[in-house]
């Protein structure tokens, strides 16, 4: 268990899932977490199930990619607990599409919450970071499809690579203010809303070379581990968590 006491932490998109999943891992290690989601309800229901652990919890619910809400989501993470040391920007949405119809609001929906969303919330908080003088950490969330070619995610895909570009160039302006800014690229995972599929568990255990896919404790493992002290000198990174899939890239289709 790595050490989070008195850290401040803003986590979007955490109200089930992988994102829900890092939250309970840092509020056990003792940081104070703020809990974003789109889904009032949502956020509210994850914050109760974490009430018992170490560290706080609050919900913050709102659009992830509404500038206003990432200044406000920014602003409280300060005034309830004085500080911001670490965000991790998580929420992302995916539409699948063939590319030769895909739909104009699909392509700029996906790009102002994947890619808008994650700029301006890591902008907000380095110039956050900045301000307090002590430096901080910013995970991004990427894919394994920004590696690997899937079908009918050309749209998902592009915005997974971008954030990845995007930790790269902000090594150079980040860097000088002690902020470290890494991706992690999660592939097929267990949650709420892959197990939808009843065959997704099936068809992933066979294609993943380790036999099965991610649990979402595997992603919060590698996500907590991108975010603490003993990962300070890695920045500009991505760290693919997926079995071992891209090395062998055997399609679903």
């Amino acid at each position: 268990m790595m050490d989070f006491k008195g850290k401040t932490v803003i986590v979007t998109g955490a109200g089930q899932g992988i994102g829900l999943e890092i939250c309970r891992c840092l509020v056990e290690s003792g940081a104070n977490v703020v809990l974003n989601d789109i889904d009032a309800q949502l956020a509210a229901n994850a914050v109760r199930s974490l009430e018992s652990k170490a560290g706080k919890c609050i919900a913050f619910s709102g659009d992830s990619s509404d500038l206003e809400v990432i200044q406000n989501m920014v602003d409280k993470s300060v005034s309830e607990f004085g500080q911001l040391d670490i965000v991790i920007a998580n929420a992302g949405i995916t539409l699948f599409g063939d590319f030769l119809t895909y739909s104009e609001d699909s392509f700029f929906k996906l790009v102002r919450t994947n890619l808008g969303g994650s700029f301006f919330l890591a902008q907000a908080a380095a110039k956050q970071m900045k301000d307090q003088g002590s430096g901080g950490t910013i995970l991004l969330t990427s894919s394994v499809t920004a590696h690997q070619a899937h079908k009918n995610l050309a749209a998902y895909a592009m915005s997974k690579a971008a954030l990845e570009m995007m930790a790269k160039n902000l090594v150079l302006e980040l860097s000088p203010l002690n902020i470290n800014i890494n991706t992690i690229a999660p592939g097929a995972t267990l949650t709420e809303r892959t197990l939808q599929d009843l065959d997704y568990a099936k068809v992933w255990q066979k294609l993943t070379p380790m036999g099965k896919p991610a649990s979402v404790s595997d992603i919060a493992a590698a996500a907590l581990f991108l975010v603490s002290d003993s990962a300070k000198h890695i920045t500009g990174q991505s760290l693919i968590v997926d079995g071992g899939w891209t090395s062998v890239s055997p399609s679903p289709f």
